[in-house]
């Protein structure tokens, strides 16, 4: 059992000193620090005028910011994760080693898991550093409370990437894939499901259990009803959730992300244990 624990640890220490040095992250996290600082900096421009309004106005560009970069960002992290060792040949190497496939694999999930939550910690952090230090934070509490929904957002996110990388034999393939999953899942889904409602007049409580199979549409919900706004802002389905739910929508999005995450982890795995190497 020690063994097992140290090599596991070993795993996550290579597969978390691979993701800081990864572009995907580098390049992500740098983008999201510049627009979150730009977001701050506007946010103290508007608080002095606003006052909290001016604040909540920020946090919800901030929430939308993240909904469109921390998805693809964790998206290519997963995707990446075990395709790319196929390509280059290195998986088969590290599985001639005294490990097992289960524990790359697990391994892999974790360090990237650190290293996602490293970065978001710091691109959250600085931003709510420079609306401190401009005077634009006046509850740290809902600010922390928007950076905590995030981290469910990411673990699924990280879990789709994983499915894709299970499967996939060429990193072209998978970046492919990367892409379109982005888009369905953060512009496909919500158009799609706005053009059927109004096509065949779909009753809100339907309209509701389809978001519901949106990870993005969750993180949506959770993030609305964190800010306190209304969620007729997400029109009929956003209404029957607030209605049906409660107080309970919050942990109910949170609920159904980290549900998406366990499920796809494991359909992941059982395609991965099949074949590591996708002979």
């Amino acid at each position: 059992m020690k063994e097992t624990f140290r090599i596991l640890r070993i795993l996550i220490q290579k597969e978390f000193r691979d993701a800081v040095r990864s572009r995907w992250l580098l390049c992500f996290g740098g983008i999201f620090i510049l627009l979150a600082l730009g977001l701050s900096w506007a946010g103290s421009l508007t608080a002095s005028m606003g006052g909290y309004s001016g604040f909540g106005r920020t946090t919800a560009a901030l929430l939308n910011l993240v909904m469109l970069i921390v998805p693809l960002l964790a998206l290519a992290l997963g995707s990446m994760s075990v395709v790319h060792e196929r390509e280059k040949g290195t998986l088969s190497i590290l599985l001639a080693l005294p490990v097992s496939a289960t524990e790359v694999f697990w391994a892999k999930f974790a360090g990237l898991s650190a290293a996602l939550f490293i970065s978001l910690t710091l691109a959250f952090g600085v931003a709510g550093l420079g609306l401190a230090l401009s005077g634009g934070l006046r509850d740290g509490t809902h600010f922390l409370k928007s950076f905590l929904v995030t981290l469910p957002l990411a673990w699924v996110s990280l879990a789709l990437g994983f499915w894709i990388t299970s499967f996939s034999k060429k990193t072209a393939a998978a970046v492919g894939l990367i892409f379109s999953v982005w888009l369905v899942l953060v512009l496909g889904g919500d158009l799609g499901l706005l053009g059927s409602s109004l096509a065949m007049k779909i009753r809100p409580e339907v309209l509701l259990a389809t978001t519901l199979l949106n990870p993005m549409s969750l993180y949506r919900l959770a993030a609305i009803d964190l800010l306190g706004a209304h969620l007729e802002m997400l029109g009929p389905a956003g209404h029957c959730a607030q209605d049906i739910l409660g107080a309970w929508l919050l942990p109910a999005a949170i609920s159904g992300m980290i549900l998406w995450t366990i499920v796809l982890m494991a359909v992941s795995y059982r395609i991965y244990i099949r074949d590591p190497l996708r002979t």
